[in-house]
């Protein structure tokens, strides 16, 4: 190996070990520290996730950041909506059903969460209750809404996805918490209403960030991840 060759080699060890750190360390966060992002910051996160890949670079994603007041108000009413039991639909269909290896992977998720608030397994309005602190953001101090457009269909909200993921891993290098929450897309004709979106705007997802609270018991349980053997078919012949 030339000496141009391995210092190649080392540097792409040393930038892939940062990614491999970044995405150990993140997880979603359920109590955030209520004092607010710097805009400086939050404009860094977006500008780092902007250079992700889309389809024939579309970029179809178009973020919403609702902070302070602006963010309570909101807060306030899809809390509402969602404590009433109504909700107006997902703008795209949500699994019909978790089964086998999937419904194992989220029973263990969910039982890791209830297992550190100490909420007992079955109960219900517990589970509730729980269920219903995504509309609080958990406290976050900012939220983001993720919308595309109608006509892009589900490749633009699978460009969103990866939009969300890089957004993450920035924030999470800039030493904030996220968590991504396909539960307030349940309101998306609420989002719309309230934010005067056109029609043609389809909500694929939340995600509410600011400072984790590292110090909350909810914050302590990182969830498993599969093997390579468990995802990956290698076919070579």
């Amino acid at each position: 190996m030339t000496e141009a060759a391995a210092k190649a080699r080392y540097k792409g060890e040393d930038r892939v070990g940062v990614l491999e750190e970044l995405l150990n360390e993140r997880y979603s966060v359920r109590a955030f520290l209520p004092q607010p992002v710097p805009r400086e910051t939050i404009e860094h996160v977006l500008t780092i996730a902007q250079r992700t890949a889309s389809w024939c670079n579309s970029q179809p994603w178009q973020v919403l950041i609702a902070s302070g007041e602006a963010k309570e108000r909101f807060r306030k009413l899809i809390y509402q909506e969602a404590a009433s039991g109504a909700e107006d639909g997902h703008d795209f269909p949500p699994p019909r059903e978790y089964l086998g290896v999937y419904q194992e992977r989220r029973r263990e998720s969910g039982f890791q969460l209830y297992n550190t608030l100490g909420i007992v397994r079955g109960d219900k309005a517990a589970y509730g209750k729980q269920a219903l602190e995504n509309y609080n953001f958990f406290g976050a101090p900012h939220v983001a809404i993720v919308h595309t457009d109608e006509p892009l269909g589900v490749y633009g909200a699978v460009d969103c996805g990866a939009y969300v993921g890089n957004f993450m891993l920035a924030a999470q290098a800039l030493g904030l918490g996220t968590i991504p929450q396909a539960a307030l897309a349940r309101h998306s004709g609420l989002i719309r209403r309230h934010f005067r979106l056109a029609d043609d705007r389809k909500v694929v997802c939340g995600i509410s960030f600011g400072f984790a609270d590292n110090a909350a018991k909810v914050n302590s349980y990182r969830t498993s991840r599969a093997s390579i053997a468990d995802t990956v078919t290698f076919v070579e012949a």
